[in-house]
Parts: structure tokens; sequence; C-alpha cells
């Protein structure tokens, strides 16, 4: 026999299924899906055979599902006309899934901890009741679908943008602190308020409200020293507290900006918390 000579082998399942590290369960689900069919299938025993061409697809997905690539994902890269351009961008837009997939869970951790300090007791300030004196101020309005910083965050960029432009155009100061308040939740959505406090003699103008914020006897007040990743612990100790001193909330809650560099929410930002209550 020639050395030049072609010797086609074909494989077993088995034998396919080792040489690709798989199990002999996925190579049939595999063909079930469409995505990688036996080379022949013999007439009267029904046995898979697999060609050893068949085997750089076979570790493609292998290791595409062990990178976390869905099988129907794998199968439009499977019949692309350009196989590595359309593995590039598989693995572009993977990457970004896993980066922000590590964000959150980081996220998720930072969580975590300061719940257990907060257990230990040794983080978060303590919550202050106090008197809320009525302010003015200069304020933009929108609508978020539901509360949480995923719905809330996107919107207060462009809501703080527009104010700051049209308070630049009618020559109006901004004044801070900044004060964020939020509607009760409703068919709608939810009311998001940003505002500046506005001068002893207040001038409108077009873009935004002047609005009176009312002033109340008894506020609870809880100061969160962070971005915005951890306000809503902030909020959910606050309320926790309330509830355990015997109040209940009687009016829109607020977030006082007190030091706040820029308008990217960043570590060194302190924001105060209040709830205005009453006796339950």
């Amino acid at each position: 026999m020639s050395w030049s000579t072609v010797i086609d082998i074909m494989y077993t399942i088995g034998e396919f299924a080792a040489l690709g590290r798989v199990s002999v369960r996925m190579l049939r689900h595999y063909d079930a899906i469409g995505l990688l069919a036996p080379a022949q299938v013999d007439a009267r025993t029904g046995y898979r055979l697999y060609a050893i061409d068949q085997l750089p697809l076979l570790l493609r997905i292998a290791e595409l599902r062990e990178l976390g690539v869905g099988l129907e994902r794998i199968a439009v890269l499977a019949g692309a006309e350009d196989p590595d351009a359309a593995l590039r961008s598989v693995l572009v837009e993977r990457h970004r899934d896993l980066v922000a997939s590590v964000t959150e869970d980081r996220q998720r951790i930072a969580r975590i901890e300061r719940r257990l300090r907060l257990l230990e007791g040794t983080t978060m300030s303590d919550v202050i009741y106090t008197s809320l004196s009525p302010v003015t101020v200069y304020a933009a309005h929108g609508v978020a679908q539901g509360m949480g910083n995923e719905n809330i965050g996107p919107l207060i960029g462009p809501l703080i943008g527009r104010l700051d432009a049209a308070l630049e155009a009618a020559g109006r100061p901004l004044i801070e602190p900044g004060i964020f308040w939020y509607d009760a939740q409703n068919e709608d959505g939810v009311g998001v308020h940003v505002s500046y406090v506005a001068e002893a003699e207040p001038v409108a103008g077009e873009g935004y409200d002047v609005v009176e914020l009312p002033g109340f006897e008894t506020a609870a007040t809880l100061q969160h020293r962070g971005d915005m990743s951890g306000i809503g612990e902030a909020w959910s100790r606050l309320m926790e507290q309330i509830v355990a001193d015997g109040y209940q909330v009687v009016g829109a809650c607020r977030e006082v900006y007190l030091e706040a560099d820029g308008h990217v929410p960043g570590p060194d930002w302190l924001t105060e918390l209040q709830a205005p209550v009453a006796r339950a």
C-alpha cells in the first residue's frame, strides 16, 4: 500500500465522543438538533458513524459550550460563511456578557459584605429622627417603569442634564445640594423628580418648575457614603428601622446629595436619605 493512499476511517459514536471529550448522550443531542449529524448511519444496525474531518467542529462546539455559549448561537456559527469572523463575534459577545456578570457578582459580594458588617454592628450610620424645614427648589420630572436602580438610574442622567441646561439658559445658579424625590408607583410607573435648591427669591423659567417641598415635624434620616450600587440597601435599612421604632412613612421620601462631585456617583458621595414619619 502506498503512503499516499487515503484510508477513510469511520468512528463509532463512542470512539468519536472520546476523541472530542464529550458524552455519547451529547453527541446524540447534537444530532437531534441538527448541529452535528453523523457522516453515515448504518442502514442495517442504525449505528452512527463519524468521519475524522468532523472532529474540528465537535472540538469547537465543546470549547464554546465550556465558555458558556448557547447551542443556538453555536448553530449559527457552524453555518457561517466566514467561520473565523463569526467566531470572533461570538467570543467578543461572550466576553462582554462575562464581564457584565462578574461586575454584577462583585456588587452582590459587596452587598453581602456590607450586610454582614451591618449584622455585626460595624457599618452604616445610625438612623436619626429630626425635623425638616420647607425648601424651594428648581425641579425637572420624569417617569420610570419601576423602583430600583436598574429602572431609575438610566433616567437620572438625562433629567439632570435637561435641568442643568434649562437653569443655565435662564441664568439661574445651580445651588447644591441636589434633592431627588419619588412618587408612589402607579400604573404609569414611578414619578422621578430631580432638583437644586432655589435662591431666596425664586424665578420661574422654561424647562423647569419652581417647587415648594414641605417641611415635616419628624423625619427619619440615614446617611449613605458611596455610589448608587448600595443605595437600595441603605433605604432598606432606613425602612426597617422606621418600622422597628414604631413609625410609619407619611410623605414622599427624598435623597439629598450632601457631597457629590459631578454627576457620576462615586465612592466618596454622601447622600442623606429622608423619610417623613409619624407614630404608627
